[in-house]
C-alpha cells in the first residue's frame, strides 16, 4: 500500500516537472494560454444578482412578505403549512446542527409573525 502511494507521488511529480519544463522551453505556448484566459468572458455581478433568488438582506422590522419568503410559503398560508415549512427549514438551519443562531432567530420570528 505504501509503495503504491510512493509510486503515485513520484508519477505526479514527474508530470509536474515535465509540464514546467515544456512551458519554460516554449514561451509562445504560455503566451497562447494567457491569451486564451483573457478571451474567457467575465461574469458581471449584476448578472448573478438578476437570478430567481431574493435580493437583499433582512428588513429592520419583519413584514409578512419577508416572513413568507423566509418560510417559502404564501403570506396567507394556513397554520399547518407554516408549521411544516418551519420544521423543514429549522431542521437544516438549527444552531445545534451548525446553523447560524441569527438565521434561526429570523426563522422563529417569521413563524411567529405568520401564525398571528
Amino acid at each position: 500500500m505504501v509503495s503504491v502511494l510512493i509510486v503515485a507521488g513520484l508519477g505526479i511529480a514527474a508530470i509536474s516537472f515535465t509540464g514546467r519544463y515544456i512551458l519554460k522551453r516554449m514561451p509562445h505556448l504560455s503566451q497562447k494560454m494567457a491569451e486564451a484566459y483573457k478571451s474567457i468572458p467575465k461574469i458581471d455581478s449584476q448578472t448573478l444578482a438578476n437570478n430567481k433568488y431574493y435580493k437583499g438582506g433582512f428588513e429592520s422590522k419583519m413584514t409578512r412578505r419577508e416572513a413568507s419568503l423566509i418560510l417559502d410559503v404564501s403570506p396567507t398560508a394556513n397554520k399547518t403549512k407554516i408549521k411544516q415549512q418551519f420544521k423543514k427549514i429549522m431542521s437544516v438551519n438549527h444552531p445545534d446542527r451548525g446553523g447560524s443562531p441569527y438565521i434561526a432567530a429570523k426563522i422563529n420570528e417569521a413563524k411567529d409573525l405568520l401564525e398571528k
